[in-house]
């Protein structure tokens, strides 16, 4: 097997033009954050990303015995605690019965004091739907005015949507889109969850994918999803396993082209994650909607890895630290 490649810092790297949009970017989504709570309906600030929670829940990683010995560096322990929060991707929140099967397993590891070791914000569907920097900030921004400003900026968004179809004529991301068509009516814990960008792992560059153990897909078809996770839990344990890739070579495992899969690196499992029954959370918690999963609050040798990676590091702080202000007048 070849050696992975290492970690270097110029796959993080803007150009000023990308740094100028993202400025622009800050600005909509702390507007947006700023008229949450009447944009949803609600009377707490959101998120401007998965803003519904469906479900939070404690858990723990327990990492396989039989690890390589050189990953017992970043897992020097038999188990980790972790906080995990179930959502979907909606800017809004949908109080109607459906929502679009668009779906976020975020996980907090935790050491044994409860201090931070990683963030790690999974997806259900492992592509992103462009490559470009400039193009992706320039549709955020024209998604957040068109919920802020409703129809004066609708021809705007249209515009941004239009040029992003050509990075969905990849082989990559048909299969998956079909995949997750005919999968849109099952649970949300049957789904395998992606991290759609590169993180690394130590000097090294990995991705990571969750795939659940034994979970009826079928299971609440009839209730909406808060409901069916709170049944769910009432009488079953979650396992899913713990696989990562690494990078070793661009051309098959490529940082900055997230959308398409990595190929010709196998999947090794380096643990599991356990949620037990009960284990979830009080949903009428004020505390779950200021947790936070930025991954760039990480350990140093856990941190995300490429371009649009890069924008999350800013996008989750402006969006935290406005939300967190605005509930914290809210709630005292």
């Amino acid at each position: 097997m070849p050696q992975p490649l290492k970690y270097n810092k110029k796959f993080d790297e803007l150009n000023e033009e990308e740094k100028k949009l993202l400025e622009i970017n800050k600005k909509s989504i702390a507007d947006f954050v700023e008229q949450s709570s009447s944009i949803s309906d609600v009377n707490y600030a959101t998120r401007n990303a998965h803003a519904k929670a469906y479900a939070v829940a404690d858990g723990t990683f327990i990492i396989d015995k039989d690890i390589p010995e050189e990953f017992f560096l970043f897992f020097n322990s038999e188990k980790f605690d972790l906080t995990i929060r179930l959502s979907n991707a909606n800017l809004k929140i949908n109080t109607s019965k459906k929502d679009i099967p668009a779906y976020g397993f975020a996980v907090k590891v935790k050491d044994e004091n409860g201090g931070l070791i990683a963030n790690f914000p999974l997806v259900n569907f492992p592509l992103f739907p462009t490559n470009s920097v400039s193009h992706f900030l320039k549709l955020f921004t024209a998604v957040n005015r068109f919920y802020i400003k409703k129809w004066s900026s609708f021809f705007s968004l249209v515009a941004q949507a239009v040029k992003m179809i050509p990075y969905f004529f990849t082989l990559s991301f048909f299969k998956n889109i079909l995949k997750l068509l005919g999968k849109r009516n099952d649970f949300i814990l049957s789904f395998d969850y992606h991290s759609v960008g590169a993180y690394r792992l130590g000097e090294h560059m990995i991705k990571i994918k969750l795939v659940p153990k034994s979970v009826n897909k079928k299971f609440g078809r009839k209730l909406k999803m808060k409901e069916a996770l709170k049944n769910y839990f009432q009488d079953n344990n979650y396992t899913a396993d713990v696989l990562i890739q690494f990078c070793y070579d661009l051309k098959d495992q490529p940082i900055n082209r997230l959308n398409v899969e990595w190929k010709n690196s196998p999947y090794i499992k380096i643990g599991e994650v356990f949620i037990d029954k009960g284990g979830l959370l009080d949903p009428l918690d004020c505390t779950n909607e200021l947790l936070s999963f930025n991954p760039f609050e990480s350990k140093p040798f856990f941190q995300p890895v490429g371009k649009i990676q890069k924008l999350r590091d800013e996008a989750y702080k402006v969006s935290v630290q406005t939300r967190r202000k605005i509930n914290k007048l809210l709630h005292g």
